[in-house]
């Protein structure tokens, strides 16, 4: 099975791209295509911590896509990295990418955030729920109309509350899309419903 992934990926024709909002999932998908198959490009700078037990799959050059800072795409072809939605706009047109965008309810997402935002000390009212969720809508509409135009990319949209609810269908999508051949036990063993903690009432 691995053997596919490498001929599909190993010439370095994709950049498996994982994105979404904030606390949309994104981690949980990240870790899912490692244990498929396809390593995840981190430099594990960001721990483990109470919000996400099992890690953040993270990048921090990601951060400087919009400084012009991309020399580090070229290692990122053949792997899977994760992105999020403010910065696929600053993806350079000198690679292919295939995105895989989490979408999630909302109202967990706005819940997860502020949970987040009070263990760190924050003070989650800055803006009221109403206000985020009008600019998350505005933004995640202007992000795929974005990705819509882009001959270079190819996206498909996840819904991670079905990925909870129903992963096995979810994942054979997923791999459809990623090619064929990834370790579907494995991803279906990362998941854990326990750590699914906003749920929509």
């Amino acid at each position: 099975m691995i053997s596919k992934i490498f001929r599909r990926f190993g010439k370095g024709r994709d950049i498996v791209v994982v994105s979404g909002l904030p606390r949309s999932g994104t981690s949980m998908m990240v870790n899912m295509i490692d244990a498929g198959g396809i390593l995840a490009l981190t430099d594990e700078q960001r721990k483990a911590d109470t919000d996400n037990p099992r890690g953040y799959f993270e990048l921090e050059r990601v951060k400087k896509l919009k400084d012009g800072d991309v020399a580090w795409l070229r290692d990122a072809r053949g792997k899977v990295v994760k992105i999020i939605a403010a910065l696929l706009t600053d993806l350079p047109k000198d690679f292919s990418y295939k995105v895989l965008f989490l979408n999630r309810e909302m109202s967990e997402i706005l819940a997860s955030q502020r949970t987040m935002l009070l263990r760190r000390g924050e003070d989650p009212r800055k803006v009221d729920d109403a206000t985020m969720e009008t600019l998350y809508r505005k933004h995640l509409s202007s992000v795929k109309d974005w990705v819509a135009t882009q001959d270079n990319i190819e996206m498909m949209d996840i819904d991670y509350n079905e990925m909870i609810d129903d992963p096995r269908s979810q994942i054979e999508g997923i791999d459809r899309f990623l090619g064929g051949g990834l370790n579907k036990d494995r991803m279906l063993a990362v998941i854990d419903p326990q750590l699914y903690r906003q749920r929509k009432a």
